[in-house]
């Protein structure tokens, strides 16, 4: 039992750490994930997880899809592929 108790103090410290530094990032990174595909709106251009660069030509909120169009021309997808941080650097250049 004398060992066990010296741990607690140890394992306490990992767990804070694990909360702070994995848990917490990932849930605003979540939550802004969200808020981007909720904002998107037509028009604005957007890059996809594999890079696919285009322009929102129609959203659709009751499956949760957009139609981009590229200059090969109109895709359908889901707003899941759309990637945050790269939409986010074509847009501020």
């Amino acid at each position: 039992m004398q060992g066990f108790s010296s741990q607690v103090p140890f394992l306490l410290l990992m767990l804070v750490i694990f909360v702070f530094f994995i848990i917490l990032p990932q849930q605003r990174r979540q939550k802004k994930e969200k808020a981007f595909m909720n904002d998107l709106k037509k028009g604005d251009r957007v890059i996809t997880k594999s890079g696919i660069h285009g322009k929102i030509a129609e959203l659709n909120d009751k499956d949760n899809t957009c139609v981009v169009e590229t200059l090969a021309g109109k895709i359908k997808m889901e707003r899941s592929s759309l990637s945050l941080e790269m939409s986010a650097k074509l847009n501020t250049k």
